[in-house]
């Protein structure tokens, strides 16, 4: 290889996470509800083969060609017949990255009392929707429990060769879990997470 094949493979190269299989989105709405603004949540469907009965935003793998944006837009009205045209997006929210080797976009959006007035959940991917005001929210700090995360490596892992015979200290982490207590729809996981965040960022 020559410098000139460097310069032409990275030239203009925009930044990514490294070793990202899989890009995720998801909106997170904002409503004008009864108890005033209110965030819009799902209850994923029970006959879901991935994390069924769960509660999440709406939003889904980001398809090859389309941005996390238009993702989370479609996705959207997918999953619950919410117009592209009824939701002003405010920001992109930060990134979140799992283990699984997979970043989840996140977006701030508005959905206007058309756009909430046309809601149909989709019986295939959607038990049920509810929404939660932010003043509760706000007043309501989720519980955070974690979990360690280990590491697991291979009898075979070459430690003579890489001058460590006696075995490496990998580094160990930890994941943290923050859990919402709203009345019988616990909001937790990743979707507690982008809440929390949320919330803690918006004075």
């Amino acid at each position: 290889m020559t410098l000139a094949d460097f310069r032409a493979r990275w030239a203009g190269h925009v930044p990514e996470i490294q070793d990202v299989k899989q890009e995720c989105a998801v909106l997170v709405p904002l409503v004008e509800g009864p108890e005033g603004l209110s965030l819009l949540f799902e209850v994923r469907a029970s006959t879901l083969a991935h994390q069924p009965g769960e509660v999440c935003f709406p939003g889904g793998k980001v398809e090859p060609g389309e941005s996390p944006q238009d993702c989370a837009l479609r996705e959207t009205f997918e999953e619950l017949a919410i117009p592209t045209g009824e939701v002003e997006v405010i920001s992109p929210l930060d990134l979140l990255v799992q283990q699984g080797k997979f970043v989840m976009h996140p977006f701030l959006g508005v959905v206007s009392p058309a756009g909430l007035a046309a809601m149909r959940p989709s019986p295939a991917e959607v038990d049920s929707t509810f929404l939660v005001p932010v003043e509760w929210l706000k007043a309501h700090p989720p519980e955070v429990y974690s979990y360690e995360l280990q590491p697991q490596v291979g009898a075979d892992f070459p430690y003579d060769r890489i001058g460590f015979p006696n075995g490496y200290r990998w580094r160990s982490g930890e994941s943290s879990v923050p859990v919402y207590p709203w009345p019988d729809r616990p909001i937790w996981g990743l979707t507690g997470r982008i809440v929390r965040h949320l919330m803690e960022e918006t004075v």
